[in-house]
């Protein structure tokens, strides 16, 4: 069996794949990339058992075949080899030889029998459409709100909820919460699931900026996002979400808005100065001013002011100045508005005149 294929060509899906194998595992077959042959179509498919890429080419086949191969060493092999050479790969019994201009591989393949394809379930799922676009710019808005490896394992993903004609996204680690929707074009009946961590990070990837349309199906366990030529399946986390709700505050009377880049650029530099362990910088706000301090152990000590319009009650209140950098950072709108309700409540962010973005911080003392 001979395939001729061009190293560009092959480098797009190898790109988009490799990087969710992992580079230890206990079943050697997990290192590998299932390659199928078939109806001039090249399908390239990756999995870790959580979660499942596929992307498929069109190419010049004489005939059908499937073998499994290590991804990190092909991937590797074809991007170190000149632009626009050509590959021929030539299977034989338990390997592949790859060849290039003056270059030979000789790679040991496994199976295709017993690599583990994850199926989609048959059971009845909600299907939606949305833009990549669209997804690829809500997911940002509140991946960077989700846990890294919490002991609460149903924190270390995203909230997926379908309502009505909604789609909400929730992320939190409990120290902060961040919450979007957007609009569907469908009624569905209220659906929630959550979608881990690290299929979140990879979809952001694959996603590109443009309205070409995801179709998006929420199982019972699953979730499948099918795009282009890629066809991602992920399992859910089991486990109750906290009821966001209760978290987003309402009421909250002491407001200002605020330009994000000015805000933005001052947080950075009152950081610099902060405590490296709890990160701590104090917001005063006070009539028509802003005052940002920071201060470490050796005694240093930061100070920013800018210029609000702000008649509500004085406020001295304390945060983690990452928490502020990243939604500053994420939320691509040129204004941002604060409320308060106190110094030992939670600071809310929003988008003025836009109920589809909510951001919520708690204090700490410092």
């Amino acid at each position: 069996m001979n395939i001729k294929i061009n190293r560009d060509i092959l480098l797009i899906p190898l790109n988009k794949v490799s990087s969710i194998v992992e580079k230890k595992h206990t079943l050697p077959i997990l290192s590998n990339l299932l390659l199928e042959g078939s109806d001039k179509t090249l399908k390239f498919t990756v999995t870790d058992l959580e979660m499942q890429i596929s992307l498929s080419i069109k190419i010049n086949l004489e005939e059908e075949f499937k073998t499994t191969l290590s991804v990190r060493k092909l991937f590797d092999i074809t991007r170190a080899l000149p632009e626009n050479c050509q590959l021929d790969f030539k299977i034989e019994d338990s390997k592949i030889i790859v060849k290039a201009a003056r270059s030979r591989f000789n790679l040991q393949t496994l199976p295709a029998k017993d690599y583990p394809v994850m199926q989609k379930n048959s059971d009845k799922a909600t299907v939606f459409s949305i833009s990549q676009k669209d997804l690829k710019n809500i997911l940002k808005q509140v991946d960077f709100s989700m846990a890294q490896q919490d002991i609460r394992y149903y924190l270390n993903g995203l909230l997926f909820e379908v309502d009505g004609k909604k789609l909400n996204i929730v992320g939190t680690d409990g120290h902060r919460l961040s919450f979007t929707s957007c609009d569907l074009n469908e009624l569905f009946d209220k659906t929630q699931i959550i979608v881990p961590r690290k299929t979140i990070l990879e979809l952001i990837k694959l996603l590109s900026d443009t309205e070409e349309v995801v179709k998006v199906s929420i199982g019972k366990n699953q979730i499948n996002f099918k795009f282009n030529e890629i066809d991602l399946i992920s399992k859910v986390i089991e486990g109750q979400f906290p009821d966001y709700h209760r978290v987003i505050p309402e009421g909250h009377k002491n407001i200002f808005v605020i330009n994000r880049q000015q805000l933005l650029s001052s947080m950075q530099r009152a950081s610099i100065l902060s405590n490296e362990k709890y990160r701590g910088i104090r917001m005063l706000v006070e009539k028509n001013n802003l005052k940002l301090i920071s201060t470490n152990g050796e005694q240093e000590k930061a100070e920013e002011e800018l210029e609000i319009e702000y008649t509500g009650e004085p406020i001295d209140i304390g945060f983690n100045v990452t928490y502020l950098i990243d939604v500053l950072t994420n939320i691509q709108f040129d204004r941002l508005s604060f409320a308060f309700n106190d110094s030992n409540s939670s600071c809310l962010v929003t988008i003025p005149n836009n109920n589809d973005y909510k951001y919520v911080v708690m204090p700490m003392r410092i």
